[in-house]
């Protein structure tokens, strides 16, 4: 049997601190050593931790197609996995490289690329990094154009309409996968969307994307989540309105894992 992580079952219960459970309850976010929260919709690098420790071993190679402020990456530089970050906007891969060269590791690699990962030549950047395949996928993509994070027309969050993102993002999948190790693991982190009074629920939008692509369907995870930046400080109007209209404040995200065995 090939073996796609580091756990022991010789001493499994020493495992205390790695997730069996599908709700994720974190109370507060890691901001040690090179993380930090100052990047608009990062996330928090338990979720990497936790993935990558149930899906991936050291050595391995882990794609994050956006990348962001990096966190993906810091963590995969503490656990002693090469990784590979993609990052469409080039003042933000900048920011995130000085940060991930603060967890610098010399058992592993990290690379920072600038681009569109739909559209990246990923035969050229494996074959310079001397691989064939990785072995683990994490993705974070816009929760559609609930936050803008640039004015690159490319950007997922300036998708117009729901029918362009899933396309855009459909087309991300085959391209950032195509490489991906058979029988490996690829996981999406997303959220819904409520507009027009009612929810968009974008993340089983997202979810049915790769069941059409063939992966199977390994986990519905749900984590909660805190007060975001647009809404600190005012859970008493949120409060207001939820009680004064029919629905219900979003405290929650999705993560999603795939196998790939095609």
């Amino acid at each position: 049997m090939v073996r796609y992580n580091d756990i022991d079952m010789n001493n499994w219960k020493e495992y205390i601190d790695i997730e069996t459970d599908s709700l994720w309850i974190i109370d507060k976010r890691d901001n040690s050593g090179a993380h930090s929260g100052y990047y608009h919709g990062n996330f928090v690098p338990q979720i990497p931790f936790q993935l990558l420790s149930r899906y991936t071993k050291k050595g391995d190679w882990v794609l994050d197609p956006f990348m962001g402020s990096g966190t993906t990456l810091i963590e995969a530089q503490r656990m002693r996995r090469n990784s590979i970050g993609i990052e469409i906007q080039k003042d933000v891969a900048k920011e995130a490289l000085s940060r991930i060269r603060k967890e610098n590791n010399p058992d592993c690699s990290a690379k920072v690329c600038v681009g569109d990962s739909a559209k990246l030549n990923f035969d050229a950047l494996y074959e310079s990094l001397g691989i064939k395949n990785v072995q683990f996928v994490i993705m974070h993509p816009p929760y559609w154009d609930i936050i803008k994070f640039s004015d690159n027309p490319k950007d997922l969050s300036n998708t117009a309409t729901l029918d362009d993102f899933l396309n855009s993002f459909g087309e991300l999948i085959d391209n950032t996968t195509k490489h991906l190790e058979k029988n490996r693991y690829c996981a999406v982190v997303v959220g819904d969307k409520y507009a027009n009074s009612q929810v968009i629920p974008l993340g089983f939008y997202c979810m049915n994307l790769f069941l059409e692509k063939g992966f199977l369907l390994k986990a519905i995870l749900v984590k909660n989540f805190g007060d975001t930046k647009g809404k600190a400080n005012k859970q008493g109007i949120w409060r207001y309105r939820a009680l004064a209209s029919d629905f219900y404040i979003f405290k929650h995200e999705y993560i999603f894992v795939f196998k790939k065995t095609k």
